[in-house]
């Protein structure tokens, strides 16, 4: 796993513009960039879900906690690593949330839409739950009058739609993304529709 960093940011420049006001914390900030080095070093022309949910466990030890023990933390990173073999093949053929309200549609297109101007190498454009996860961190963090984004912020967006691909992995993993969103939103898992 890598290092914490509080004083690593990023400029938000690089963020899809529908992610609202409120900025993302040191922390935030690094597992977005994660997210990017780890779409271009698997050779992916998008940042999707699953690379965020990623970054976001090597980075923030609060969210492997939220998300479970030991053994599911190894298995789900597990899934994630392999990301190249598996998932991966059949992901890199798509972009995740093509085809649904608001989604891009059609197979990805190298360089359109490019999330970060490929300053720093970043890969092409976010996908479409991708972009809405980050916005519904933005707005988590507003509604509780905070100004800077938290790992469980991004966590529940990332969980919010249950066709994304961090929810793939996260369920294969064993892991109940309903109950965990109903956690993360302070509502007990049992009021669940």
């Amino acid at each position: 796993m890598q290092p914490r960093t509080s004083r690593w940011s990023i400029p938000e420049q690089g963020l899809p513009s529908a992610c609202g006001d409120a900025g993302l914390g040191a922390e935030s900030a690094a597992v977005v960039a994660g997210a990017r080095r780890r779409a271009v070093r698997d050779g992916d022309r998008q940042v999707d879900t699953a690379h965020l949910l990623h970054s976001l466990l090597e980075h923030d030890p609060g969210v492997r906690a939220v998300v479970g023990g030991a053994p599911r933390l190894a298995r789900l990173l597990g899934y994630l690593v392999q990301r190249s073999i598996g998932y991966g093949l059949r992901w890199q053929r798509t972009v995740e949330g093509a085809g649904l309200p608001g989604g891009a549609a059609g197979p990805v297109r190298h360089g359109a839409g490019r999330a970060g101007g490929g300053a720093h190498g970043d890969a092409g454009p976010w996908s479409p739950l991708a972009a809405a996860a980050l916005a519904e961190a933005r707005r988590r963090a507003r509604r509780r009058g905070a100004t800077r984004t938290t790992g469980t912020d991004l966590l529940a967006g990332l969980v919010m739609d249950p066709r994304s691909r961090a929810v793939e992995v996260l369920e294969r993993a064993g892991v109940r993304t309903r109950e965990l969103g109903a956690r993360l939103d302070g509502r007990p898992a049992d009021v669940l529709p």
